[in-house]
């Protein structure tokens, strides 16, 4: 058993990293592409390399199956400065029900400033404005089925608008966590996202009037007629990660974890990342994310110039009110995004 699992390991590894050389992306050909911003600044300061261990309110992104390990409920919130002038938001709440389970929901949202209308007629604006978003509704449970095992599943209601049109889709996510006795107690996780209904914009601006033959006299101009508009899938991911922690006394735990990422829509690539707690109130933490594209003799322009690199962070945790039934946790991450700017999250989480 421990050399099937080890051989799993390394074979799902070795194939993201010989398939992350392909020259080919998808990019850009699926809709609600916000499904994919990572969540939190502890799992973004691990260099996004989370899926295994997944074990506070983040996990209802990262792998639902890690909400069932969680023994306190617990909240948590972040508001990010995104790329190009938009922002990010991410909140969610986790429930421990005992033997039931455990319940959690969480929103997400994608969001910019109103713009100016422009037509060509009039390119400095009409005296309108428009506004572009998104969010995404999440409901999770997930059970633990044994002391080594857990699993969960997110159903999602998922929004994408801009001024009068707007699209809508269901999907989901399902994820596995499971815990061996091997390097220090590895563990292993697997999570299958956003798989579900394709999304089509639909909406008032798309009613337009026309003529049924413009060359003849008379003819009515006035038909009603809409614009079809092609539909798009959400992008689907599967990622598969390992984590250890070689490290673990009463004053210090160092964690390391491994994820192998295959997108619908994109390369395959690798994350890693570390986490270095002392005493449970102070961890540091660092990571990589997107190793396979950054370098190599064989990778293309296009994956040389992937949004991917170093990434850093801290937290803090706290007993409010000195008691331990209610613990407060602050948490900064720094990423490096290559061509765009870079990214600075901070997330605020209490256990209660």
């Amino acid at each position: 058993m421990k050399r099937m699992i080890s051989v799993l390991v390394a074979g799902c590894l070795l194939h993201a990293a010989v398939c992350a050389q392909s020259s080919n992306s998808k990019t850009g050909t699926s809709a609600a592409i916000f499904l994919e911003i990572p969540v939190g600044a502890r799992g973004i300061g691990m260099g996004n390399a989370f899926v295994s261990i997944a074990n506070d309110v983040t996990a209802l992104y990262w792998n639902p199956a890690g909400a069932a390990r969680l023994d306190l409920n617990e909240a948590s919130g972040s508001h990010t400065s995104w790329i190009a002038g938009t922002t990010f938001s991410f909140a969610g709440l986790v429930l421990p029900l005992g033997s039931f389970g455990t319940l959690g929901v969480s929103y997400t949202q994608l969001s910019m400033d109103d713009m100016k209308v422009r037509t060509v007629q009039q390119p400095e604006g009409t005296g309108e404005y428009f506004s572009a978003g998104d969010m995404a509704i999440g409901l999770t449970y997930a059970r633990q089925l044994s002391d080594r095992f857990s699993i969960g599943i997110t159903a999602k209601y998922i929004q994408q608008t801009i001024w009068h049109e707007s699209a809508n889709a269901m999907a989901v996510d399902v994820g596995t966590i499971f815990r061996t006795d091997l390097f220090g107690g590895m563990t292993i996780g697997a999570t299958l996202s956003n798989f579900g209904t394709s999304m089509t914009m639909a909406g008032r601006d798309a009613r337009q009037f026309i003529s049924v033959d413009p060359t003849q006299m008379g003819t009515n101009s006035q038909i009603p007629a809409a614009i079809e508009f092609d539909s798009w899938g959400l992008p689907l991911m599967f990622q598969f990660g390992i984590s250890t922690t070689p490290v673990k006394t009463d004053e210090f735990a160092w964690v390391v974890a491994v994820d192998a990422l295959h997108p619908s829509d994109d390369f395959e690539t690798v994350n890693i990342g570390t986490e270095l707690g002392y005493r449970n109130f102070l961890f540091l933490r660092g990571g990589y994310s997107s190793i396979f594209l950054q370098h190599g003799d064989y990778a293309s322009s296009a994956q040389e110039g992937a949004e991917g690199g170093l990434c850093v962070g801290f937290g803090l945790t706290s007993d409010l009110f000195s008691t331990e039934s209610i613990r407060a946790r602050f948490d900064y991450a720094y990423r490096n995004m290559g061509r765009l700017e870079n990214i600075q999250v901070i997330t605020f989480g209490v256990q209660f």
